[in-house]
């Protein structure tokens, strides 16, 4: 284990931290006192934003920073890995579009704000099995990356904590939001994996 993949599993951590401040309500609520409710419908568009601009840095720093490799995953092993991958891929296409991709993007918040449709809790398709399918694909595809080094793997392991305590915060808001409804949701609905629940682990507010 060297230097670089404390140093990588550190700025993952802090960039986890920094996002999840900015997507809190008090944040939230700061940023419309500040700057007005017309901010407010952009807030999610200059968030994701900021979210990926801070995040460009750290995905070069596995390529920067001095490396060893773990492991390389072998033919044939390789395709069911890849073929994995891309099964992941196309489940967290089909969740955004189900989710609505312009919603989650902010675009239609910051650019339709004459639509006052109101937000819709999605419990249909991949919803259906767990509750956060964009997070279940996301660390599938992640963990089964096929060449494994230090740095990959501090990366990978400060992304999944971040998914882990995104998901935490994302929850507490979404009960505030949908109220009854999303309780009932999140009991009879697994977090990340199929017929896997913990109800000891989610919020109770």
């Amino acid at each position: 284990m060297t230097l670089s993949f404390w140093l990588i599993l550190l700025a993952v951590l802090a960039y986890g931290l920094f996002h999840t401040l900015l997507a809190s309500i008090q944040v939230k609520a700061r940023a419309r006192h500040w700057m007005g409710p017309s901010f407010e419908r952009s807030y999610r568009l200059a968030y994701n934003f900021i979210a990926i601009i801070t995040l460009l840095p750290i995905l070069l720093l596995p390529i920067l920073l001095e490396d060893e490799e773990l492991y390389f995953i072998p033919f044939p092993w390789l395709i069911l890995t890849c073929t994995l991958q891309l099964i992941a891929i196309v489940a967290l296409l089909i969740g955004l579009r189900q989710t609505g991709i312009t919603s989650f993007l902010g675009l239609r918040q910051a650019f339709l704000p004459e639509d006052t449709t109101p937000p819709r809790l999605v419990t249909d398709g991949f919803y259906r099995y767990v509750r956060h399918p964009l997070y279940t694909a996301g660390l599938v595809f992640i963990w089964l990356i096929p060449i494994m080094t230090w740095n990959l793997l501090a990366l990978i392991i400060g992304l999944s904590a971040y998914i882990f305590i995104g998901i935490y915060f994302e929850e507490r808001k979404l009960i505030q939001e949908f109220g009854e409804s999303y309780r009932e949701y999140r009991q009879r609905t697994p977090m990340l994996i199929p017929g896997l629940m913990f109800h000891r682990s989610q919020p109770k507010s």
